[in-house]
């Protein structure tokens, strides 16, 4: 008997949701990796948990942009088995993406520590690092204006055979030798430190990431009430046009 109301809604309503979810994972995929390479393009970060909620995104976007297409052949042909696994594969995609948020979020607490840490490293090892490691850092302070960790101090000791010069980068007009014995001279040296600028950066990325994951996730478990409906009328024999 074919069913002219309320399944055949559901159907459609599930196959609409499912060409959401397909929208939602080509997001987690782009929004992972604009926010993995926003944290090694500003930062050195050697902290695991660093990178481990944008790299779980992308896994999860691509899983989900499989899964989606997977739930709209299910909806679409009416079969019961379909649908019932992209009910229990959406159930794990949701369990994953509330674990890349809390990931992010424990991230968030402990950001001041990890970038401190890693700035200082950068600084301490700049004078002997590679000429690949030194231009990473020397971006970093031209592109957010800043120098060192807490303030262009941080130099003193780390660089050059004076103890008042910092990196070119460092300058505000950036030009060969701008750095010598101008590390306390506003005019010519940025005073403000990349720690403060890099957390506010790396603060909203991962906001972006945790509000993305519970959004998508409260889409993925309206997709499951609308799965369970169809599952059980098609279990109950009805014929879903």
């Amino acid at each position: 008997m074919g069913v002219e109301g309320g399944m055949k809604c559901v159907k459609y309503l599930l196959f609409f949701f499912n060409f959401i979810f397909w929208l939602c994972g080509l997001a987690l995929i782009v929004l992972g990796v604009l926010v993995q390479v926003a944290l090694h393009n500003t930062v050195v970060i050697n902290n695991v948990s660093a990178s481990s909620a944008p790299i779980v995104l992308i896994v999860v976007g691509v899983v989900v942009f499989f899964i989606a297409f997977f739930g709209c052949c299910g909806a679409w042909k009416e079969s019961y088995c379909m649908v019932t696994m992209f009910t229990i594969l959406l159930g794990l995609i949701i369990i994953t993406e509330i674990g890349a948020a809390i990931a992010g979020y424990v991230f968030r607490g402990n950001l001041t520590v990890i970038v401190h840490e890693s700035l200082n490293d950068m600084v301490t090892k700049y004078s002997n690092g590679t000429d690949e490691f030194q231009k990473a850092l020397d971006n970093l302070q031209i592109d957010l204006k800043c120098c060192g960790v807490i303030n262009a101090t941080d130099w003193r000791g780390n660089f050059g055979s004076g103890t008042n010069s910092v990196p070119d980068s460092c300058c505000v007009n950036v030009t060969a030798g701008c750095g010598q014995g101008t590390m306390e001279d506003s005019s010519k040296v940025h005073q403000m430190g990349c720690q403060t600028v890099v957390e506010e950066l790396l603060k909203k990325n991962i906001m972006w990431v945790i509000v993305a994951a519970l959004v998508i996730a409260f889409l993925q478990i309206m997709g499951i009430i609308f799965a369970c409906m169809l599952m059980r009328g098609i279990r109950s024999g009805y014929e879903v046009m």
